[in-house]
């Protein structure tokens, strides 16, 4: 069975589902299983995109009107269809003329995770780059420590008073986790 799905960005009459519906439509996608959400792609909670990857099953064929009404990113995309072909469920993109039912269309969606890899590898590559010039420069990345020397040994004495971990972080008004992550790292606990 075709299942249809459409988004535009914005919640008001500014924005309309018909072009991509009448697509859908045409692509022979009965109006009963057209699914739509009328949110920003980037938001996690699209509930027109919930109910319609679970309604598919296996067999089905998700169709949309073009590859970014569906993902938030590539990555994100990768996600959704790689989800749906561990289901048995196909994948299909109109405007790309993408179909994951057929060899062309598998390839080309690996083509485009393979891409999203890469981009991913460059990313990392750049943020390491990064922290290792602001290192030479005297600079430490990441969050700033929140227990100094003092509050450091402050805690030590208190664990080594018989005080619980638990209690201990209350004491220094720190989060319990902070206190375990900062002694571990600094090889005490």
């Amino acid at each position: 069975m075709l299942v249809g799905y459409c988004r535009v960005s914005v919640d008001d009459d500014r924005q309309t589902t018909d072009l991509q519906r009448d697509a859908l439509l045409t692509a022979r996608i009965d109006k009963r299983n057209i699914y739509e959400d009328r949110a920003s792609g980037a938001k996690d909670n699209r509930p027109g995109l919930k109910s319609c990857l679970d309604y598919l099953t296996s067999g089905d064929i998700l169709v949309v009107w073009r590859l970014d009404r569906l993902g938030r990113s590539l990555p994100h995309l990768i996600k959704i269809v790689t989800g749906l072909k561990d289901k048995g469920i196909g994948f299909r993109s109109l405007n790309e003329t993408i179909d994951t039912t057929t060899a062309t269309g598998e390839l080309l969606f690996h083509l485009f995770g393979a891409l999203a890899q890469y981009e991913r590898a460059l990313i990392r590559e750049r943020v390491i780059a990064g922290l290792r010039a602001a290192e030479r420069r005297g600079r430490q990345g990441g969050r700033p420590r929140v227990l100094d020397c003092e509050k450091i040994e402050a805690a030590r004495e208190l664990l080594a008073g018989g005080r619980t971990m638990s209690a201990a972080a209350r004491t220094l008004g720190i989060p319990r986790s902070t206190l375990v992550g900062t002694l571990q790292r600094e090889g005490k606990t």
